[in-house]
């Protein structure tokens, strides 16, 4: 009677681990594809005036900066400068959404790394490490 027991049993943990595997497999292949789609990410703002057009990677990265030609006959330096600085900054905004969209459609929500993009808190991007490791603050 124990050798059957013990081969249900076997035949039980198989089969959760056949699971366990094939979720791991299935979560795998979607950072795969979010690794592919979070590299192809530009973004791209023009300022209001059409003159200043930002591109921006998927971390805000400058990608590149155009300037319509019309953009000379102003010659206020400062205006200029403001001008380009908002407009990378509305662009930087724009791919650091559409990088959390990407994530949130790939990760659990409320997950550690979806957390991070939303707060920038390293906190919660660690917590779900620390808790899983059975790890509390403070001296160790």
């Amino acid at each position: 009677m124990t050798e059957r027991g013990d081969r249900d049993a076997n035949r039980e943990l198989r089969a959760r681990f056949d699971d366990v595997y094939g979720q791991y497999q299935q979560l795998r292949s979607n950072l795969d594809e979010l690794r592919t789609r979070l590299a192809a990410v530009r973004v791209t703002r023009r300022s209001t005036d059409g003159r200043v057009t930002a591109t921006v990677g998927p971390r805000g990265e400058l990608v590149a900066v155009e300037l319509d030609p019309a953009i000379y006959q102003d010659r206020d330096a400062e205006a200029l400068s403001r001008k380009i600085t908002e407009t990378i900054r509305d662009a930087t905004t724009a791919a650091g959404s559409a990088t959390r969209d990407l994530v949130a459609e790939h990760v659990p929500a409320g997950s550690g790394p979806v957390e991070f993009l939303r707060t920038g808190d390293f906190g919660t991007l660690l917590g779900r490490a620390e808790a899983v490791l059975g790890r509390s603050e403070g001296p160790a």
